[in-house]
């Protein structure tokens, strides 16, 4: 009896041990992240955990976050777009918001830089409340409801939250997060998903009115920003990727109906000139093929899958080669100076990188001509 006693106090033992591993395990994590964080994204952070300590006086909540009343004559508090998004009244969303900041630094400015990502910021969280501001001066029209007015505030970071959604989907957008029994949840699953997730938290009451406005808001600004407005390093700016239009954000049973209507808004956008047609680039430098390219789609994309390419080949090269060796058929005699037929892992990683970096006609012959000299 004490023997079985014993071992389900180790059973127990060994089960809480293989529970509690994690919390540190992601704390190391998190600490690592921090440590490795340009000087942005720490500073950001810190105005964060700044704000939730100003939340506590009471007299000052109006001030520093977005009352739509105020921002406009006689008050005009238009700093309030400026400070809005660094308060939060609860400490968990403060642990939401600096983990989105620390992870957005770890994954995507090593891809934009520092610079760009605090344009990101400042973009997407200005965009969101003047946006989330404006809704609420409809609805007090619509309603002729002065607590809409007065007695609403607008803070907090869900705006950018939803952006950082937005900017992982263009980044990875096949990236697969999880496979649930209904399919695998992607990266381009997750703006959709959270969304309607913190709707259906607002009517539960477990979030305040405004989260669901800024949280839609910050998918529509940060996705024009990215698609239309951001600047690339050879001179393009946005990114008209087809799997980055605004289409691409509802399911595929949607996406039709979904690309005809915001079809005919861009179209009406170009002829007032607040948006400018995609100009495509014919290269006809090279004589046996021309690409045509649009813009945001040749730096952005390719060298995206260039470098995941290239990590898996590295990869593949660096694991040890387990494949038993065949014996000879000869026991003895001169071995013949003949061509092995397969490459090296030298000639496979040269050719590879050779036919990332060429169009798919040259990369077909180049494939052919490796074919024809090993064989």
């Amino acid at each position: 009896m004490s023997t079985s006693t014993s071992l389900s106090k180790i059973g127990l033992s060994k089960s809480a041990t293989s529970v509690i591993p994690p919390l540190p395990i992601l704390h190391n994590h998190f600490t690592a992240a921090v440590g490795k964080s340009s000087i942005v994204v720490k500073a950001v952070a810190v105005v964060v955990v700044i704000g939730y300590l100003f939340s506590f006086i009471s007299s000052a909540i109006p001030y520093i976050t977005i009352t739509p009343g105020y921002v406009m004559p006689p008050n005009f508090r238009v700093y309030s777009f400026i400070l809005y998004c660094f308060v939060e009244l609860h400490f968990w969303h403060v642990l939401a918001d600096v983990a989105v900041i620390v992870l957005f630094g770890k994954l995507l400015e090593p891809l934009w830089g520092a610079r760009d990502m605090l344009i990101f910021f400042v973009i997407t969280n200005l965009g969101v409340g003047i946006t989330t501001a404006f809704l609420y001066f409809f609805i007090y029209l619509v309603t002729l409801n002065e607590e809409y007015l007065f007695e609403v505030n607008i803070y907090g970071l869900s705006g950018y939250i939803a952006g950082f959604c937005v900017a992982v989907k263009q980044v990875m957008p096949d990236h697969c997060l999880a496979t649930l029994p209904f399919g695998k949840l992607r990266n381009t699953h997750i703006p959709l998903t959270l969304l309607i997730l913190i709707i259906l938290l607002r009517i539960a009451g477990l979030l305040p009115g405004p989260y669901p406005y800024m949280f839609l808001n910050g998918m529509i600004v940060s996705w024009i920003y990215l698609r239309f407005y951001q600047k690339h390093t050879n001179g393009n700016r946005g990114d008209m990727a087809d799997n980055f239009s605004f289409a691409s954000f509802f399911p595929s049973q949607f996406q039709p109906l979904i690309a005809i209507i915001s079809n005919s808004i861009f179209s009406a956008l170009v002829k007032v000139k607040l948006c400018k047609k995609p100009q495509r680039r014919y290269d006809v430098s090279s004589p046996t093929t021309i690409t045509v390219t649009l813009p945001g789609t040749e730096p952005h994309d390719a060298e995206r899958r260039k470098q995941l390419a290239l990590k898996a080949l590295n990869e593949r090269l660096s694991k040890p080669d387990t494949t038993p060796s065949w014996p000879s058929l000869d026991d003895e005699g001169p071995t013949s100076p003949t061509a092995p037929l397969l490459p090296s892992s030298q000639n496979l990683a040269s050719h590879v990188q050779a036919a990332l970096k060429l169009p798919d006609a040259d990369s077909a012959k180049l494939t052919k001509s490796s074919a024809l000299e090993h064989v």
